[in-house]
């Protein structure tokens, strides 16, 4: 099949030649059609399969068909949780938009609001946007959401997982009754399920693959080890590996501060990405890694969403995640478009019940090595660590300024302080504020 026969027009589909895209991917073929006709959606498929592209292009086509409005009020409105995906889906609009006179624009929070608001004044069509400043601008009356014609949830289980449930719902609130609803995601949780029932006006389904599932050609392994030769070993496989570029997953900010500072103190050139770092830091971050100037980059799950890295050969769980779901997103950042790629993972006697969580949910038995030198600890307890474990000082220091945040909600302007899953409560990142 070829992009052609999916209804698409000829602006489109010269954006689409030029990016390089020959054909649609299996999403990208059952999604296009149905958004085509006007339908609300729950799109389902494994991450870098080309989501974005799934609700994007023919999101641009109905609003370069529709009636302009004067002024350019915002007709479509996608929403991510994390500002490295804004910046990603507002680039994948703009590329796409080449050829048509669709305006776009993305705000997020970690940043001075100046410049974004001077690029709504001028008149937005497509508006990408985290919750948090989003209704931060909102309340201000620096924005208006009465003109919504497409409301895009991307990653919406992460949203629900990082406490946005609260601010999407009022931000739904702030919109027209009517208008076309599609949310996208790797996973959906029965959550999120419960929350597209309360909004989607007889949604089709549809999935490009099983849910939870891995991409085949992503290589995977995990190396049994005791917790305090960990940092051993990682070093060990990527320096004796001759790993240029490794994406490294840790379960806390203060655990991706301290393994970044050891791999400095290595040899390894290496950055850290995490809620508690400015969003010029994240980008600098992200850009060094992109471009090989910084070889390992150790992020938290605010990693997991958002980075679209080519070719990425490696990732390593540092530490595995407690909630299963969030492997699938993690390994995810390689294997995408169709290349290969490697995903390892270190598991201390205290994680076992954790790979068990991950072998049942994705359907694989993942193959286990054992590296001399940095064997298991035989007397280690294999009682599951309990979540927010380890944080220390960091843990209270995130409490308090959680409640702080809470007793400020009504001046800031919304910052996703709603109720979330217990299991989740301790995740929240500072993106969930902006």
């Amino acid at each position: 099949m070829s992009f052609n026969s999916l209804g698409l027009s000829n602006a489109l589909l010269k954006a689409i030649s030029k990016q390089g895209y020959t054909s649609p991917t299996p999403i990208q073929q059952k999604a296009i059609p149905l958004i085509l006709e006007g339908k609300d959606l729950l799109a389902s498929a494994q991450t870098g399969t080309g989501k974005t592209a799934g609700f994007t292009l023919p999101m641009l086509q109905i609003l370069s068909q529709g009636r302009q409005l004067r002024n350019r009020p915002i007709r479509a409105l996608v929403l991510t949780p994390t500002r490295e995906l804004a910046a990603q889906v507002y680039a994948n609009v703009k590329a796409y938009s080449e050829f048509l006179d669709i305006r776009s624009a993305v705000i997020f929070g970690g940043v001075n609001q100046k410049p974004q608001v001077s690029t709504l004044r001028n008149g937005v069509d497509v508006l990408v946007a985290t919750p948090g400043r989003l209704l931060d601008l909102q309340n201000q009356r620096l924005l208006s959401l009465s003109n919504i014609e497409i409301l895009v949830l991307d990653e919406a289980d992460r949203m629900l997982d990082m406490g946005f449930l609260r601010d999407i719902k009022r931000i739904i609130d702030l919109m027209p009754a009517r208008r076309q609803n599609l949310l996208f995601s790797a996973t959906f949780s029965k959550e999120i399920k419960k929350l597209a029932s309360e909004f989607l006006h007889h949604p089709a389904s549809v999935k490009a693959s099983p849910e939870n599932t891995t991409v085949d050609i992503i290589e995977q392994k995990a190396y049994r080890v005791a917790k305090d030769k960990k940092t051993g070993l990682i070093i060990k496989l990527i320096a004796e590996g001759n790993w240029k570029q490794v994406l490294v997953f840790t379960r806390t900010k203060h655990g991706a501060n301290k393994l970044c500072k050891k791999m400095v103190a290595a040899g390894i050139s290496a950055a850290a990405i995490h809620g508690n770092k400015t969003q010029s830091a994240r980008t600098k971050a992200l850009a060094g890694f992109k471009n090989n100037a910084i070889r390992v980059l150790v992020a938290t799950d605010i990693a997991a969403r958002g980075l679209d890295i080519p070719l990425l050969p490696h990732v390593v769980n540092f530490e595995l995640p407690n909630v299963s779901e969030d492997y699938v997103h993690r390994i995810g950042r390689t294997g995408r478009a169709g290349a290969r790629g490697e995903a390892l993972s270190l598991v201390s006697a205290d994680e076992t019940t954790f790979l068990r969580d991950i072998e049942k949910l994705v359907g694989l038995k993942i193959p286990v090595e054992i590296v001399e030198g940095f064997e298991p600890d035989p007397n280690a307890s294999t009682s599951p660590i309990k979540q927010g474990q380890g944080r220390g000082r960091n843990r209270n220091a995130n409490r308090s300024r959680s409640s702080k945040a809470q007793k400020n909600h009504s001046h800031k302007g919304g910052g996703g302080q709603s109720r979330r899953p217990k299991r989740n409560r301790n995740r929240r990142s500072n993106d969930a504020r902006n």
